[in-house]
């Protein structure tokens, strides 16, 4: 494995496996934390009900940082040093262009391990992210 590995970061339970794997496993590596903002896929995500519309983009930007703080956090207890950012588009295509834009040797990503139906409805971004990335992929259950 190389030395520097992108992380999707969304402080979810698989999230947090993940990143604790990496450092875990990658002690010396030099671990950049995500955080993707997502934007809906076509104007018709602007006519959903409230609670289903995504926040606005400033909003769902800090909520970001809130969530990469509390990812640097962790990493800091486990004695790593992580880097972080946020991004906005589709996350497994954000994902997947900031591994071959920005030169990493690897991407660690949790999944929720969703099979089957649920799968093929919810979509899966760990799923795109290994059939389309330019290097190798750990996914974390």
């Amino acid at each position: 494995m190389g030395d520097k590995i992108l992380l999707p970061y969304d402080g979810s339970g698989p999230a947090k496996k993940a990143l604790e794997y990496t450092i875990e496993k990658f002690p010396d590596a030099e671990i950049t934390a995500l955080y993707v903002v997502p934007v809906p896929e076509n104007y018709s995500a602007a006519f959903e009900e409230s609670k289903n519309r995504i926040p606005e983009p400033e909003q769902a930007t800090e909520r970001g940082r809130d969530i990469l703080d509390d990812a640097a956090a962790i990493a800091d207890e486990l004695g790593h040093e992580i880097d972080t950012d946020v991004d906005t588009g589709q996350p497994d295509h954000v994902i997947v262009d900031r591994a071959e834009t920005d030169g990493f040797d690897s991407i660690v990503v949790g999944s929720h391990g969703r099979e089957g139906v649920s799968r093929i409805l919810l979509g899966s971004v760990a799923e795109s992210v290994v059939r389309r990335a330019p290097t190798p992929v750990i996914v974390v259950r």
